[in-house]
């Protein structure tokens, strides 16, 4: 049995309700933003699904014939083009890395600049900031469709897109990294009289490298993923073998590409967790911008 509280009684809510009516109910006008934000909410969803044709018909139509597909994956198959395949992956994941170097080392001094407590001046902090935004807000998709009319087919295609957009990305990360360092031993330094380089050099990056690290064992593990999608623009790499037997229909070959992505990202994915760990002293929490 809940025991009644003193003092409390139908009639003491009442007068609290009467003195001050917005501690139990939101008054209305205060509530019709949101009720408005919700109504349109909904009716913009509404007509997406009608717009795009969404309809269950046509979904379960589009259902039955992804069965039909993927009854056609199996067994998967190599049908003698096991070390061709292989190659290729071994090319995709060798464009991840190169890609994801260059862009880690690029990223540095970009980071350097965008920070708030390393460049005083607002408006080439600005500059710089909007630069990365630029390098980073356009996909690596694009990038390799650009780069694939530029230098011609191929993996180097493909390296240049990862390297431009992943210099913007994580160089916003480097940023965000230094502007959340321990300002005290940056002061020590400045006291002692040690110059921007030096500071910089033992004061800035031994509190930030951990992160960058991190961030860079990320940012290979998901450039070994897309990789294999700019092969399908051109780019070099598995992709391109993924993208041609989807197209000739041989199913079989494709589910076989597939499984070997899935186990090589697996791969990867497990190594770099792991190292990350080791990196940041046991946690594994990654900050990622795309």
């Amino acid at each position: 049995m809940t025991p009644r509280i003193s003092g409390i009684d139908a009639a003491a809510i009442a007068r609290a309700r009467a003195i001050s009516p917005g501690a139990f109910e939101r008054p209305l006008r205060e509530r019709i933003p949101g009720l408005a934000a919700g109504a349109l909410f909904v009716a913009l969803t509404a007509y997406c699904i009608v717009l795009f044709e969404m309809s269950p018909v046509r979904l379960w139509a589009g259902f039955g014939k992804l069965l039909e597909v993927v009854g056609q994956m199996f067994p998967p198959t190599a049908k003698g083009a096991a070390l061709d395949y292989a190659y290729a992956m071994l090319q995709t994941v060798a464009m991840a890395l190169i890609g994801t170097v260059i862009a880690a080392v690029l990223a540095v001094p970009l980071g350097f600049a965008c920070a708030r407590n390393m460049v005083p001046g607002w408006i080439v902090r600005f500059v710089f900031r909007r630069s990365s935004d630029m390098l980073r807000g356009v996909d690596q998709l694009v990038w390799a469709l650009i780069f694939v009319r530029a230098v011609g087919l191929g993996p180097l295609a493909g390296i240049l897109a990862i390297i431009i957009a992943d210099t913007g990305t994580l160089a916003k990360l480097y940023s965000e990294a230094i502007e959340n360092i321990d300002r005290k031993p940056v002061e020590g330094l400045r006291a002692s009289g040690a110059s921007p380089v030096q500071t910089m050099r033992f004061g800035v990056i031994p509190q930030v490298l951990p992160i960058m690290l991190s961030n860079i064992l990320y940012i290979f593990e998901s450039n070994t993923r897309s990789a294999t999608i700019l092969g399908i623009v051109g780019a070099g790499g598995i992709g391109f073998f993924l993208a041609d037997r989807i197209r000739t229909m041989l199913w079989e070959e494709a589910c076989f590409i597939m499984l070997m992505i899935l186990g090589t990202v697996y791969v990867i994915d497990w190594c770099s967790k792991r190292l990350r760990a080791k990196i940041t002293g046991g946690t594994d929490t990654p900050t990622v911008i795309h």
